[in-house]
C-alpha cells in the first residue's frame, strides 16, 4: 500500500485535483488517498466546493506520492516557507511527484525542478513559468516524465498524466482498464498536445 499526499490549497483548480483523484484513487488496494493542507479547515476550491483535511503539513513528509493540483492561487500558495519546504522534503523521498498546471509551477518554485523537463498549463504558459527559470520547460507536451517527477498541461490533462504513473507503478494494462471504467479515452501519447499550437507557443 502506497500512501499519496494530495495537496490542496484555498482556491485549487477542481478538475486539476479530482480528475487525477479519480484514476490513481481507483487503485484502491494499492494507494490510500491522504488530503493534505497548510491547516486544519476544510479549504475551498476554486469552484466553492469544501474538502476536508486528512493531514495538515505540520504532521509528516513520509509519503510515497505527492501530487499538486494547480489554479491561480498555487502562485499565492507559494509565498509560505513553511508549504514550500514541505514540498521539497516530500519531493525528495516519495516514488513519484505528480503536478498539474500552476501546480507544476508551484513545484518548479520550490527548485526540486531545476535542471529536469517539465510542462505547464499552455494558456498561462508564457506569463508563469519565467518564476522556475532553471526548469527546462517544454512548450509542446500533454505531460512529460522526467525521472521520479511527472508534470501536465492544464486541468484536464492531468488525468492523462495519472494514467501515465498508473501505468508505471501497476503496468499499461491496468491504466488502460481504469479508463475504460471511467469511460474516459486516455491520451497515452505525452507528446500529443492539440493546445500548444493555440495558445501560439509552436
Amino acid at each position: 500500500m502506497r500512501t499519496m499526499a494530495a495537496l490542496v490549497f484555498p482556491g485549487f483548480q477542481t478538475l486539476d485535483f479530482f480528475g487525477p483523484i479519480e484514476m490513481l484513487g481507483g487503485f484502491r488496494d494499492e494507494i490510500e488517498v491522504v488530503t493534505v493542507a497548510q491547516g486544519s479547515d476544510p479549504v475551498v476550491s476554486r469552484h466553492g466546493q469544501r474538502i476536508v483535511v486528512d493531514r495538515t503539513i505540520a504532521e509528516g513528509t513520509e509519503y510515497d506520492l505527492l501530487f499538486l493540483p494547480g489554479g491561480d492561487s498555487a502562485l499565492d500558495a507559494a509565498r509560505d516557507p513553511a508549504l514550500m519546504d514541505w514540498i521539497r522534503t516530500v519531493s525528495g523521498s516519495a516514488e513519484c511527484v505528480l503536478a498539474v498546471c500552476t501546480g507544476t509551477v508551484l513545484l518548479g518554485m520550490t527548485g526540486v525542478l531545476d535542471g529536469r523537463r517539465a510542462t505547464t498549463n499552455k494558456l498561462d504558459f508564457t506569463a508563469t513559468v519565467p518564476l522556475a527559470p532553471r526548469v527546462e520547460w517544454v512548450r509542446q507536451a500533454r505531460w512529460v516524465e522526467d525521472g521520479t517527477f511527472f508534470t501536465s498541461s492544464g486541468v484536464s490533462a492531468g488525468m492523462d498524466m495519472a494514467l501515465g504513473v498508473a501505468a508505471r507503478l501497476f503496468g499499461r494494462a491496468k491504466a488502460e482498464e481504469m479508463a475504460f471504467g471511467s469511460e474516459y479515452i486516455w491520451n497515452s501519447d505525452p507528446e500529443r498536445d492539440p493546445f500548444a499550437g493555440p495558445a501560439g507557443l509552436v
